[in-house]
């Protein structure tokens, strides 16, 4: 395919794949996409190790880094106070709900050796989603190859786009409304990810099929559109670059592939959903993105609860509970079972079949063509 996006990265299909797991990245890279390693949750030996692991698997193809530096946070004025401080803004309100969940649900505690050094927290005293744990993990990657860095929330800061372009990379942005993409451009940008609410994760409320035109007509040909939400099949690809896009970034249909990382108990519960079993909800990170519902979403979702704090502090008042839950939610019919979930868009209702990663590749292209091929023969004589 040629497309601005197959042009600007040297691969041989416009697909980019979000993951947190460093084997998906490789593999749609290896497939002729392109992997983009989802950076929040690690620490940054953690980043060093899987950086070039990816390197030494797909060896000159390319590949993406996906930070996190949101536009406004709990201390973004001194680029994101220390931990000390932001524990201390913590209600005893919301310790005490998230304990009382713990509770009820009988899940048990982590035992000793699991306690600290590990999940969101306890990595280097910075605050998760800030700039002050961003910016090493920025200095990380480029200290390797990639040949695009995305900030996954609001523009990117002034810095971390001057740094990039000095290394000679390409830098992007989700956007959830024209007015976003625009402010995106004007900073620097180079690629747009218009991602619509059904997406997984962080959204808005402006659904694919609407943002995907309205950014490509505000943005023009300042930068290269990639039209995310919604989109793990090759008829949602080619749906989407009939509105205008270059190119989709997949991110949900990733994580029932063979080589993904999910927690096998929330696994099984995307194999077994439907594409309204999702919720935009703040229980996990503060701000609004997309997950499965479950019994966790629904205790947050109370009239009689505490509403979710903002970010960063509603990850780092959740983290040690997550880690809980996540340790004992293998036993079916336990309440760590039933409060298990990870973020996934509306496309989970059509993930019912575990795959490899590359056959997802080749399975939306083949479709993409059929697409294409019958919208063709509608124009015939």
């Amino acid at each position: 395919m040629k497309t601005a996006i197959t042009e600007m990265f040297g691969v041989d299909v416009p697909i980019l794949a979000f993951s947190h797991c460093r084997d998906v990245v490789a593999a749609v890279s290896k497939a002729g996409g392109m992997g983009v390693l989802g950076a929040v949750a690690h620490s940054d030996s953690q980043l060093e190790i899987d950086l070039a692991w990816i390197e030494d698997e797909i060896g000159d193809r390319p590949y993406g880094v996906d930070l996190i530096v949101p536009a406004k946070y709990a201390g973004d004025d001194a680029g994101g106070m220390d931990l000390a401080d932001l524990v201390a803004m913590i209600p005893d309100e919301h310790r005490a709900f998230v304990d009382d969940i713990l509770r009820r649900y009988e899940v048990p505690e982590l035992p000793d050796d699991e306690r600290s050094g590990r999940g969101l927290l306890g990595s280097d005293g910075a605050a998760p989603f800030s700039a002050n744990r961003a910016d090493p993990q920025l200095e990380i990657a480029l200290a390797h190859r990639p040949a695009l860095v995305v900030n996954a929330l609001g523009p990117p800061p002034a810095h971390m786009i001057e740094r990039v372009r000095e290394e000679g990379r390409k830098v992007g942005a989700l956007a959830g409304a024209a007015q976003h993409a625009e402010r995106h451009v004007n900073a620097g940008v180079d690629v747009i990810i218009a991602q619509g609410s059904e997406a997984g994760g962080h959204t808005g409320e402006i659904g694919t099929m609407v943002l995907i035109p309205e950014i490509v007509d505000a943005v023009g040909d300042a930068a290269a559109v990639l039209g995310a939400g919604g989109i793990g099949r090759g008829r949602q690809m080619a749906a989407a670059m009939a509105l205008g896009a270059q190119g989709v970034w997949c991110g949900s249909v990733w994580l029932t592939t063979d080589e993904a990382e999910t927690h096998p108990a929330v696994k099984e519960k995307f194999l077994a959903a439907t594409s309204a079993d999702t919720v935009r909800s703040r229980s996990r990170t503060g701000k609004h993105a997309r997950q499965l519902v479950t019994a966790w979403t629904e205790e947050w979702d109370r009239a009689d609860t505490p509403d979710p704090l903002g970010m960063p502090l509603q990850p780092m008042l959740v983290d040690d509970a997550i880690r809980r839950i996540d340790r004992a939610a293998h036993h079916e019919g336990t309440g760590a079972n039933r409060l298990a979930n990870y973020f996934v868009g509306q496309v989970v209702g059509t993930m019912n079949e575990s795959k490899p990663a590359a056959r997802v590749v080749y399975e939306m292209i083949e479709e993409f063509i059929e697409s294409v091929e019958r919208l063709n023969t509608q124009l015939a004589d």
